[in-house]
């Protein structure tokens, strides 16, 4: 079968790879469609997964082809999305209901091949059938939404909480389309590339903006998200946040990237600073969630782009250009 192939930091070529195949848990999907994310460039970088060369591609979803022996909960012909994350379930952290931080984590596409390929393997127990007005080739949008879900899981859902958003690309916008479901009173937007901003404007956000500095905030915001990763976002959301606020860090950093904090700040105004780590007890909601239509595809999927592509649909998503990349296999 063909497949994208990270073989080393900075190389990436489409090869042809052994066909999968499955373990007795074990299914293999024709893989319909899948999503590039920021965790694909950390690979391509050297970060994040334990080896190389991996086929990479978590946000994927397509049609069960093969089953192994002790299979009955899908059958041939299956619509699935998948579930990337593979936890140990014996660690302290999986057995306090914490796989999110297994100390073995692993996930497909980072550690295990994954969707950006014809076809892949996964465990059963990781497959989410997806109802029949559910297009397959949109649904790999479920996982970074099971992401958000997360995020706003840590954040306890802040009933009446004025929220700001640093960043406009998938994950920014997935978290204003939450944010205006979990009872917010505004939800500001922030991103210094116009089309991705205009499009948060399109979803409804209340003021969005190239800099803080533009918006009448001066006692700063109940709730700061960063969805960018970027060391200067951070920093300056880190001084945006509110008297008894939140500041979630939800955009993937760089290994090296640092902040200051004002640890004084901290205590005086009660804030809290907190992480969200990809993928915990949501996928399934947000598949529930997505097959209710609370994202539009054709607004967060602009790519669409043949397997062939996927070295320059990396590049494409490195430069900022366009929301949400698929490629097509």
């Amino acid at each position: 079968m063909r497949a994208a192939v990270i073989e080393a930091p900075g190389k990436v070529t489409v090869a042809t790879v052994a066909d999968p195949t499955p373990g007795p848990r074990e299914v293999v999907v024709d893989v319909a469609a899948c999503g590039l994310c920021g965790t694909d460039l950390h690979i391509l970088q050297g970060e994040f997964a334990p080896t190389l060369p991996i086929v990479p591609g978590h946000e994927f979803a397509g049609v069960v082809v093969g089953i192994g022996t002790e299979v009955t909960e899908v059958a041939v012909g299956d619509r699935v999305a998948v579930d990337p994350s593979l936890h140990c379930h014996e660690c302290r952290y999986c057995r306090i209901g914490r796989g999110n931080l297994c100390d073995n984590w692993n996930a497909i596409g980072v550690s295990v091949p994954g969707g950006a390929a014809e076809f892949a393997v996964a465990p059963v127990a990781n497959c989410v059938k997806l109802p029949e007005h559910v297009d397959v080739a949109d649904a790999p949008l479920i996982e970074p939404l099971s992401c958000a879900v997360r995020g706003y899981d840590v954040l306890h859902g802040n009933l009446g909480a004025e929220v700001l958003i640093y960043g406009s690309g998938t994950m920014g916008l997935m978290m204003l389309e939450l944010a205006k479901r979990t009872g917010a009173t505004s939800v500001d937007v922030l991103d210094v590339n116009a089309e991705r901003l205009a499009t948060a404007t399109t979803l409804g956000c209340s003021r969005a903006a190239a800099s803080a500095d533009e918006l009448d905030q001066p006692r700063g915001w109940d709730v700061v998200i960063d969805a960018t990763g970027n060391q200067a976002a951070i920093q300056d959301g880190l001084g945006r946040v509110a008297k008894a606020g939140t500041f979630l860090q939800f955009g993937v950093s760089d290994y090296a990237t640092r902040a200051v904090i004002e640890p004084y700040k901290i205590y005086n105004q009660e804030i809290t600073i907190t992480g969200s780590m990809a993928v915990l007890h949501s996928y399934e909601r947000a598949a529930g969630l997505f097959a209710t239509g609370v994202l539009d595809p054709k607004i967060f999927i602009s790519h669409r782009l043949p397997l062939e592509e996927y070295p320059a649909a990396l590049d494409q998503f490195k430069a900022g250009v366009g929301r949400k990349i698929v490629v097509v296999p």
